[in-house]
């Protein structure tokens, strides 16, 4: 059975194409759009960015390596299944790590910085209302790896966005759909006034609740 998904993340012109497609091929792997255990071929994909299948392919061989597909001879890629006790383990460990950061990194945020991720969580609340899952996903990763990047911490972002990589948000369309998802696009603005503010127990305190959403109302069910 080959895939087709809509609402990929765009490709934004700063990256290679083989970067791009990547970073919206795994959007549209935790969002669900691209379902565990269906195959989609490179041309096809290369046709919904409007690129060559050479870069999809290329994306392809670093999310094999990253355990997000698996590859079928003569096929195109499979998605893999996450089991529910991993997507609580990686959750959990995300609770560990993320919402002490953030506390931390509040008052090392500038005021000149502050616009730029203004800008980004703009990006998030945007893809909502285009209804782009894959886009949320993408600018909701990109916002919160950036607030972490204050830490100077080179190993932390790489794990954190490792663990992001591997979670499923297969709850997410049907709080699209009833407009719910609305609310927690906007608790990036919130955090941002949090941060301006220098309330780094507030913004600690909000960390806990967003990453909760991920085991609670976000994951949905994957299973067919």
């Amino acid at each position: 059975m080959q895939g087709r998904i809509e609402g990929l993340a765009p490709l934004r012109k700063r990256e290679s194409l083989r970067e791009g497609v990547g970073f919206a091929l795994r959007a549209a792997i935790i969002s669900g759009e691209m379902r565990p255990g269906v195959v989609y071929s490179a041309p096809t994909l290369g046709a919904m960015f409007d690129v060559s299948a050479t870069p999809v392919r290329e994306a392809m061989l670093d999310l094999v390596r990253e355990g997000m597909v698996e590859a079928l001879p003569n096929k195109g890629y499979r998605v893999t299944e996450v089991a529910d006790s991993e997507l609580d383990a990686i959750t959990e460990v995300r609770l560990l790590l993320e919402p002490p950061m953030v506390a931390r990194v509040v008052p090392l945020v500038t005021a000149e910085e502050l616009p730029g991720l203004r800008a980004l969580a703009d990006e998030i609340v945007a893809a909502v209302e285009r209804h782009e899952l894959p886009a949320y996903v993408d600018a909701d990763r990109r916002f919160h790896l950036a607030l972490l990047q204050r830490a100077g911490n080179k190993v932390l972002n790489q794990v954190v966005s490792d663990l992001r990589g591997r979670t499923r948000l297969f709850g997410l369309a049907p709080l699209l759909e009833s407009g719910e998802l609305v609310a927690s696009a906007q608790e990036h603005h919130e955090l941002l006034d949090l941060v301006q503010a220098r309330d780094a127990e507030g913004a600690r305190e909000l960390m806990v609740r967003h990453i909760g959403h991920v085991r609670g109302e976000w994951a949905g069910s994957g299973r067919p």
